[in-house]
Parts: C-alpha cells; structure tokens; sequence
C-alpha cells in the first residue's frame, strides 16, 4: 500500500507533513521501526526527512496479513457499501462485534474476515470504527486496512463521522426534543451502565419522531460514546428501551433491546467526498411498528 501526498508550502518535517494528513503518530512510530517506509518523490528517505514545496511525500506499507489468531466464520454479511478503503455492513441483531470470552468464532469480526479472504483482499485485517451491542441491529463502519483506521482518529475526519440511531422506549417522551448530559459509570464489575457523578462525561442528542398510546419512537445521536449509552440514558429518563431486560424495557412485544444504528454519514478523507448511507429495518422492528400502531 502506499499513500502519498503533494506539500504546498513552507518546508516541514515528514512527521508535521504526515500527521497534517491523518497518519497517527501510532503509525509514523511503526514505519520508522521497520514496519513501512517513508518516500519522497517516490524515493525512500530514512533519518530526519524535510518534505519541501512541491513533494509528492507519504509512507508505503506492506498489506495486512489476517490474524491467525482469529477465526474465519463463513457466515455472510450484509454490505451496504464497500471500496478499496472502507467497508459499511449492515450488523444483524444477535451478533457480537467483536471476539470474546463467550464467543470467539462467529462475531461481526470473523464474518468480516471470511468475507476479505473469500474474496482475496490484499488486506485481510478488518478494523471496526463503530461498534453496537450484540443485540443492536444497523450500520457499521470497517476500515479495510491501518491508514484507514488511522484516519478515522484524524480531528478532521472524526468531525464528520455522524450516527444517527432509531428506538423505541416506553411510556411518551417529553419534551419533543433535548439533549441528555449526564455522566455514565460501572457500579463494581456488573455489566449494567448507570448514571453516576463519579462517572464518564456522556452526551447524547434526542428528537421524537412518533408518539403511540404506550411507546416513543426516537430518534438520536451520541455526542460521547459511552458502553450502553442510549441504553442508560433513555432509562434514566424513565423511559427504557421496550425489550431491553438489562435495562427494565418491557419484553412483551419484542425479545431484544428495540435500537437500531439507522444511518451513517462521513467525509471520505481520500477523495473528499461525503457519503451517507442508511439502513433498512429488520423484520422485528417493522413487526413493532405495526404492533405499535
């Protein structure tokens, strides 16, 4: 792989030139131990480099080989979007992100790695931007190699990564909309997230999109991205999701946590171009609506 880029203006040091790009210093560190290389005007430079007006300067990786140490699931994935840089996938209710202790051959991860090597990708090392809950249904965003990854953290590019969430909680949320800030922490090592003053700061954004006789159809968007966040949130205003046991939710109409990760949107920092791209409700949720009404 390599990435490069043309510098315009006064001569500075390949580390300003490449961090001014979104190369994290994380990867700057590992080409200069030998994991990569720095070029300048498609020749490799070593030791202190000053990329000056006009260079064409970057770094040239070696690809991605898969982590043997995780399983290749064969089980397929639903991809909403996919280019040499970014994969968007459209996450099932049920399924874990990310390997765990409790299941480390079937996550969202393995399945992604099935669908690279199936298809011969020259990196096969999926990292996930965005992560939900097993039981979260909707978008999520992989980046198909380290550049990538590096450049989701990049201020100007994080600015321009937006999610926007659908739930369904209990009883009618008022008012119509706001913002919850309130601080979100762990009480010992129980997996339930609460509103606590000893906790991280936890922003979320909220705005009503249809009110039933016993439930609220919302839409939201996290400022912060705090474990559970909606989930804490919602319930701290009294009105917990339907269907969400580890939080208090009713489950007579539906047997997991009612959110859905509905739409995603950023400012692709390779071309500059803006995406959006929203995903379509699963079954259960559409079966809820129609209860609901």
């Amino acid at each position: 792989m390599e990435f490069e880029w043309q510098h315009h203006g006064d001569a500075v040091s390949m580390k300003h030139f490449l961090t001014t790009h979104g190369i994290s210093m994380r990867l700057i560190k590992a080409v200069k131990h030998g994991d990569g290389q720095f070029i300048v005007n498609q020749q490799v430079q070593t030791g202190v480099i000053t990329v000056q007006a006009g260079d064409v300067a970057g770094i040239r990786l070696p690809d991605e080989a898969a982590d043997p140490s995780v399983t290749i699931s064969e089980q397929p994935i639903t991809v909403i979007y996919e280019d040499a840089n970014w994969l968007v996938v459209n996450k099932p209710a049920g399924l874990t992100s990310v390997p765990g202790p409790s299941n480390r051959t079937d996550t969202l991860v393995n399945r992604v790695k099935g669908y690279l090597v199936a298809h011969q990708a020259p990196n096969q090392k999926p990292h996930l931007i965005t992560r939900l809950d097993r039981d979260t249904s909707g978008l999520v965003l992989v980046a198909k190699h380290r550049v990538a990854q590096s450049m989701t953290t990049w201020a100007p590019m994080a600015a321009t990564i937006k999610k926007t969430y659908l739930a369904w909680v209990t009883g009618q949320l008022t008012p119509a909309s706001g913002t919850i800030d309130a601080p979100i922490g762990q009480v010992d090592a129980q997996p339930r997230r609460v509103v606590t003053d000893s906790g991280q700061k936890a922003v979320t954004k909220y705005w009503v999109q249809t009110t039933y006789p016993t439930a609220t159809q919302v839409k939201l968007q996290l400022v912060t991205g705090r474990t559970h966040q909606i989930r804490v949130h919602l319930t701290h205003l009294g009105h917990p999701l339907l269907g969400d046991a580890l939080y208090g939710g009713p489950m007579a109409l539906i047997k997991r946590q009612a959110l859905h990760a509905a739409t995603l949107q950023l400012t692709d920092p390779f071309t500059g171009h803006d995406f959006s791209w929203q995903a379509p409700l699963p079954a259960d949720l559409t079966q809820l609506v129609n209860q609901l009404k």
